[in-house]
């Protein structure tokens, strides 16, 4: 177990302290090295049977049927005045969600009216040699203009996002995000955001977003039609 899944606090994330976000990390840990790791080829097979026997035993602790339940969802959204909590409201996101182990090394912070994020991206998200892959920048984006839009009581789902890559994002190199809303036009807000490496502009973000109501952002996983906690009927981002 790492320092950083040691020293969490739990009070405010219902899905912490049973070990979760410990057993997210350390999968993390093992993706990387088996990017990295140049053991021979026999350890690597033992390492293969041993990791597959695990998904076994956890996979007897699935419940039937298979959709993810929605009980680990976390039981507030974010507010603009607790922007802090964005990590929290989203602990299984695959950009940020602490218990994913696909989840980006990107921390986010906020300067308002920016959204700032940094990183150090690591071998399991290259794409061409030695660079970031552009699928990973645009999932960033997403979230830090997202973050720049809980700033501004913008926040919602996707319409549409743009990416421009202008250089090449380096693994193992800091990046700085920089996220921002210049406009919010009845029910859409967007956005802009610019992501520097060694001083250079390497990717240029825009985004167009619905400004959803608080209550059915938190209700956004009810797709069958049927209500959710605060009677919400399945959501439509494109009104």
């Amino acid at each position: 177990m790492t320092d950083q899944a040691a020293s969490r606090p739990s009070g405010s994330k219902p899905w912490s302290g049973g070990g979760r976000e410990e057993l997210a990390d350390a999968v993390r840990r093992l993706m990387a090295l088996t990017v990295t790791a140049s053991a021979p080829p026999g350890v690597l097979a033992d390492a293969a049977r041993r990791a597959d026997a695990l998904a076994d035993e956890l996979d007897r602790h699935v419940p039937e049927p298979g959709p993810v339940p929605t009980t680990r969802f976390a039981d507030h959204s974010v507010q603009p005045g607790e922007m802090a909590t964005l990590e929290a409201a989203m602990p299984f996101d695959m950009i940020i969600g602490s218990c994913n182990p696909v989840a980006l090394p990107i921390t986010v912070e906020f300067e308002p009216p920016k959204a700032i994020g940094t990183a150090v991206f690591t071998p399991p998200y290259e794409g061409a040699p030695g660079c970031v892959h552009g699928a990973v920048l645009a999932g960033a984006f997403d979230i830090m203009l997202t973050a720049a839009n809980v700033i501004a009581n913008g926040a919602g789902p996707t319409v549409q996002l743009t990416i421009r890559y202008l250089k090449p994002t380096l693994i193992a190199q800091p990046a700085r995000f920089e996220a921002w809303v210049t406009a919010i036009e009845g029910r859409r807000t967007h956005s802009e955001g610019r992501l520097i490496q060694g001083g250079v502009i390497t990717v240029e973000a825009t985004g167009e977003f619905v400004n959803m109501e608080r209550a059915r952002i938190a209700n956004m996983h009810h797709r069958d039609g049927t209500a959710g906690p605060t009677g919400t009927q399945g959501l439509d981002a494109t009104t």
